[in-house]
């Protein structure tokens, strides 16, 4: 069996005296688009700064594209292959969209075919329409947007996506499952912390419910969906 494209195993990690996550284990298939759920609160975003080395554990492993990365710098991370759109977006918003495009452009590693920006123009129309407005002009689903082809444009393996869906409006949600799929689609592998179970279900095959910085579930998203017990017990708020 092919080794996953990530394995994160045993991982704890926090900020000053507070431990946030214990023992954590997820697997990132290769091509897989796999959801991080829980509740505001839960350690999502700490996993994935984890992962990325923006928080480095305290014990654990992390593991990447078949390297040991844990305690990697989050530059080098990247440099691996591993994108990461956080959260609050860090966009440069002085920049226009073109322009910050440009900053994250790296060439295709494994003979992968690059990623252009007339290819993220396709799956982006928005984009493209406003291709040379400073970012700082933008509404918060289109910097959305804007992050995740930036992200792309760097031609990463793997990409991990923090709260996609959070707070936009219905039609930018729409555009990001077909982002994510369409990423899928040529062969990314995903893995997004998710608080909607709408939007990881129509993208995810997989799933991990996270609670109290312990995984209390891992499955397929069909079984999550099938499971009400654990449905009401970590995600209903």
């Amino acid at each position: 069996m092919a080794e996953p494209v990530l394995e994160v195993s045993g991982v704890t990690a926090g900020y000053g005296p507070a431990e946030v996550l214990f023992g954590v284990d997820i697997t990132l298939e290769r091509g897989e688009v796999a959801a991080l759920m829980g509740r505001n609160g839960a350690g999502k975003s700490t996993t994935m700064k984890a992962i990325m080395g923006l928080l480095p554990p305290r014990a654990g492993q992390v593991r990447f594209a078949g390297q040991d990365i844990t305690g990697w710098a989050p530059f080098r991370i990247a440099r691996a292959g591993l994108g990461y759109v956080p959260e609050d977006r860090r966009i440069f918003t002085d920049l226009t969209v073109a322009e910050n495009l440009e900053v994250g452009r790296r060439p295709a590693q494994g003979g992968r075919t690059a990623w252009t920006v007339e290819r993220l123009y396709e799956i982006f129309p928005n984009l493209a329409e406003m291709r040379g407005r400073r970012a700082a002009a933008m509404s918060g689903g289109e910097q959305q947007m804007l992050t995740i082809a930036r992200t792309l444009m760097g031609n990463p393996e793997a990409v991990l996506l923090d709260e996609p869906s959070e707070g936009l409006a219905p039609v930018i949600v729409e555009l990001m499952a077909e982002a994510v799929l369409r990423m899928k689609a040529e062969g990314i592998s995903v893995l997004l912390s998710e608080q909607s179970l709408d939007f990881a279900a129509a993208v995810a095959d997989r799933a991990f419910v996270i609670e109290k910085g312990a995984i209390r579930f891992a499955g397929s998203m069909a079984a999550l969906e099938a499971d009400e017990q654990v449905r009401t017990t970590y995600l209903t708020v």
